[in-house]
């Protein structure tokens, strides 16, 4: 709730929220593109992969974070934003407009478990296809412009970026030595 109050006051006093996305996506071996995407927590609708910016990281590291969270893929997200688009957030009492900076995403790997596995689904898909199942129209032609102009195959020498969380340290428990 906190997060929310936050959002509504940035939004009366006009200021941006802003998200990062990434387009995870692969090309089959005659050369097509497919895009993957993953259904939201809440209303179980077709989205990219997206999230707030991190402190620590930059918009594309963010974004790729964030497709390995909720969507189990890894890869380096492009260094500039391929677009951007805009979309209301629904809040529990109000909508609040985010801006959204979009980079693409070569999938390097395919996670078979992955952390948000049980909340999401995920489906790789023609750029086309893609686009219809999307609700925000700005996302919609981003992703089907995927299809007149495919990326450039990614070079395989590049360090990954995204990576698993760390596992948190096992607390320890204090002992306590009885008084002599």
């Amino acid at each position: 709730m906190p997060k929310e109050k936050r959002l509504v006051r940035r939004a009366r006093k006009n200021k941006p929220i802003r998200q990062v996305a990434a387009i995870p996506y692969r090309l089959t071996v005659d050369g097509a593109v497919e895009v993957l995407l993953v259904t939201s927590n809440t209303t179980r609708r077709f989205i990219v992969p997206k999230g707030w910016p991190m402190k620590s990281k930059t918009g594309r590291e963010a974004a790729a974070q964030e497709a390995f969270e909720e969507a189990g893929v890894m890869g380096e997200a492009s260094e500039k934003p391929f677009g951007a688009y805009a979309y209301w957030k629904r809040l529990s009492g109000s909508f609040v407009k985010v801006n959204v900076k979009v980079f693409l995403m070569p999938v390097d790997e395919v996670l078979a478990d992955w952390e948000e596995q049980g909340k999401r689904a995920r489906a790789w898909l023609s750029p086309a296809d893609a686009s219809t199942l999307i609700d925000e129209p700005e996302l919609a032609a981003l992703v089907l412009s995927l299809a007149d102009n495919p990326p450039a195959p990614p070079a395989k020498a590049k360090p990954r970026k995204a990576k698993p969380a760390a596992k948190p340290k096992p607390k320890r428990e204090k002992t306590v030595e009885p008084k002599s």
